[in-house]
């Protein structure tokens, strides 16, 4: 049974997580402040975290926390669930080092696959990468099997939604994808202004790599497409 542990510190929110959490069959505990969770982390390592950002009386708690635990565990899966929405906070929380950054309006249904998701991503990460699940595209390279991307072999930091809307756009250079194409590789539900800030973070995240990167082209009225 895969242990969970989420640290937030309205415990009705908390307990409500805790609860969908169980009845989804995993091993569950729960903390509201960071010293707390962070003592627990340092005993005995979950299988995945969730973390909200202000905890208590600490503003961004949460960011603190999630250094803490990357540093115990570079693999271990890490989500940023929390009320803050900005892009500031969303490229914080990532480059802290979690794997997820979902807000609080996120459904119960979507949380469920973004978990399921990171613990199919931590399981394909141990085995060996096969040459047919990788996708050459220049600079570009995206393993499937282990959900990495790589740009001039430099490892991008990508969320799991970010990831998929990659490999949708970079399968089929050209071929223009609709937003509501890009919410279906992602298995989101949101919308159209979601979708075109997520594409906003991604190009950014690639930027740092490159910074001449244009790959993610806009095709107004339409969506996007990958063009090198």
């Amino acid at each position: 049974m895969k242990k969970i542990v989420i640290v937030e510190d309205e415990d009705a929110i908390r307990e409500n997580y805790i609860d969908v959490l169980k009845k989804h069959g995993y091993n569950v505990q729960g903390y509201d402040n960071r010293p707390d969770a962070q003592a627990a982390f340092e005993h005995n390592l979950p299988d995945l975290a969730i973390i909200d950002i202000g905890l208590q009386n600490e503003i961004d708690g949460g960011f603190s926390l999630c250094q803490s635990l990357r540093a115990l565990s570079p693999t271990i899966p890490i989500i940023f669930l929390t009320a803050r929405d900005s892009d500031f906070d969303t490229v914080c929380g990532l480059r802290m080092g979690a794997d997820d950054y979902l807000t609080k309006d996120t459904s119960l249904p979507h949380l469920m696959a973004r978990i399921a998701a990171l613990f199919r991503r931590s399981a394909l990460l141990a085995t060996p990468t096969e040459q047919e699940t990788l996708i050459e595209r220049g600079a570009l390279t995206i393993d499937k099997n282990k959900m990495q991307i790589f740009w001039n072999k430099e490892l991008v930091e990508l969320t799991v939604t970010e990831f998929w809307m990659v490999y949708a756009l970079a399968k089929r250079p050209g071929h223009v994808k609709s937003r509501h194409d890009l919410m279906d590789e992602a298995q989101v539900v949101v919308d159209d202004s979601t979708i075109t800030s997520h594409v906003k973070r991604i190009r950014k995240k690639f930027l740092q790599y490159d910074d001449n990167f244009d790959c993610i082209n806009t095709v107004y009225g339409m969506g996007y497409r990958w063009g090198s």
